[in-house]
């Protein structure tokens, strides 16, 4: 039996963890119910560093394919390192309208764990030198928190630097 709160609402994420067996820790912040909260905003409401807690995002690029991108939520995707991590001429970023239908969440509460189908993952390089990262445990107001390598191997994704320069 996992180590949670019996009254915790399970989220897909969570099962899908817990099938893995990965051990992970549950967070929840405030938020207006369905009002997206901004990334930083979420990391500060749970005390971490912005450079652990990691922003899911999905795009599309030139050939129509889709892509997942995770990078900490302070940062901003550069489009044209993104579109070179996947051998793509162009990527852009889905509409928001399309992201349920894609990948299975709401925006504000994208996950790259348990999308609906299997999407090539990158993260920011970051991910591989944090001691824990924290990415969207699948609805607003959760978080998950776990080991990078984990996570990484667990989504299948590689990593590069994929933010725009300060």
């Amino acid at each position: 039996m996992a180590k949670h709160k019996e009254k915790e609402e399970k989220t897909n994420v969570m099962r899908v963890l817990e099938q893995h067996q990965i051990p992970y820790t549950a967070h929840a912040y405030p938020h207006e119910e369905g009002v997206a909260v901004d990334g930083v905003t979420v990391a500060r409401n749970l005390g971490q560093d912005p450079e652990q807690v990691f922003k899911t995002l999905v795009a599309r690029g030139a050939s129509k394919n889709i892509y997942v991108f995770a990078i900490p939520v302070a940062d901003s995707l550069d489009l044209k390192k993104a579109a070179r991590a996947v051998k793509e001429k162009s990527i852009e970023m889905v509409a928001v309208k399309e992201i349920n239908g894609l990948t299975g969440y709401i925006r504000g509460g994208c996950s790259p764990i348990g999308m609906k189908k299997s999407y090539p993952t990158v993260f920011h390089e970051t991910a591989e030198i944090v001691d824990s990262i924290m990415v969207s445990a699948g609805k607003i107001g959760l978080q998950v928190e776990l080991a990078p390598a984990a996570l990484l191997e667990l989504v299948g994704a590689e990593t590069t630097d994929l933010t725009t320069e300060a």
